[in-house]
This record gives C-alpha cells, structure tokens and sequence, in this order.
C-alpha cells in the first residue's frame, strides 16, 4: 500500500506539473515538432481508477477485480465505472471502437495495444503519461505498470486509440 501512496502522489504531482508552462525539450532529429495535445479531463479519470488497480490478480476472462481482471476485461470495468463509457469484448474489438492516436500524440486514458500472442492487438493497456501504461499481464498475475520503452512490449507495440475528444 505505500507504494500505491507513492505512486498516487507521483502521479499527481505530474498532473499539477502538466498544468504549469511546459520548458523547453530537445527533440529527437527525426520527429516534428508537433502541437502539445490538450488534456482529457475523462482519461484522468480513468487514469486514476486504473491506478486504484494496482496489484490486482489477474484471471483469464477476468471482468472484475473480485475474481481478477483479464487486459481487456480491465480497460472495459476501468472505463466503465469511471467514466460510464461502455467498450467490451477482446483487445481487438476495444481497437475496432476507439480513433487512432500517433504514439507521440498519446494522452493519459489512452488505449495502447500490443501483438504479445503472435495476432494483432491480442493485448491493451491504459496510457498513464511519461511512456507507461497499466495493464493486467498473465505474466506475473498482477495488473501492474509497464514502460513503452521496455524492450517487450517496444517490440510489440502496434498502435493507440482514444475513445475521447
């Protein structure tokens, strides 16, 4: 529980910075230099609950955190119950439903979608900013924090999709 405290407060500490005047930051020479993107108050929210999450069991076909959360059946309660925003099914049909987003216009409440089982968006996670995201692995049981930058899921990483304005 003191690490939940922890990471609560880092990400609110985030949030709170988010809303200052951004500084100046290098840009990679290959990318362009694009237009911040505004916040969605509706992906803070589900930032937030999917947060409360953490260290929640994970069960295959999982659609509560009672008897354990699978990827998709977690985007589906997390959006649910924090926004009143109904996505169901797979990871792939939570893709169908959602607007593509550029990786590098992501936003917290974002979707991200991986190939993990060798079949296009056979996984889901939801963005939380600063290149992670949360999501219920059947690798260690838990629903737990991830970067995008870490090799797997780099290496795995398909595409983004928002379901806000």
């Amino acid at each position: 529980m003191p690490a939940l405290s922890s990471l609560l407060a880092l990400f609110a500490a985030l949030l709170l910075a988010a809303c200052g005047t951004p500084g100046s930051r290098p840009m990679a020479s290959s990318t362009k230099a694009q237009a911040p993107v505004a916040i969605s108050a509706s992906g803070n929210e589900v930032v937030l609950y999917a947060l409360g999450l953490i260290d929640t069991g994970y069960r295959f076909g999982g659609k509560n955190p009672e008897a354990g959360l699978d990827c998709s059946g977690m985007v589906s309660y997390i959006y649910a119950r924090a926004v009143g925003l109904k996505v169901g099914g797979s990871a792939a049909d939570i893709a169908r439903g959602g607007r593509p987003v550029e990786r590098a216009a992501l936003r917290p409440g974002d979707l991200v979608f991986f190939n993990t089982r060798n079949q296009s968006f056979s996984h889901v996670g939801i963005y939380l900013g600063d290149a992670r995201f949360v999501h219920a692995p059947s690798s260690n049981g838990r629903v737990r924090i991830d970067a995008l930058d870490d090799r797997y899921y780099a290496q795995r990483f398909e595409a983004a999709r928002s379901y806000f304005d």
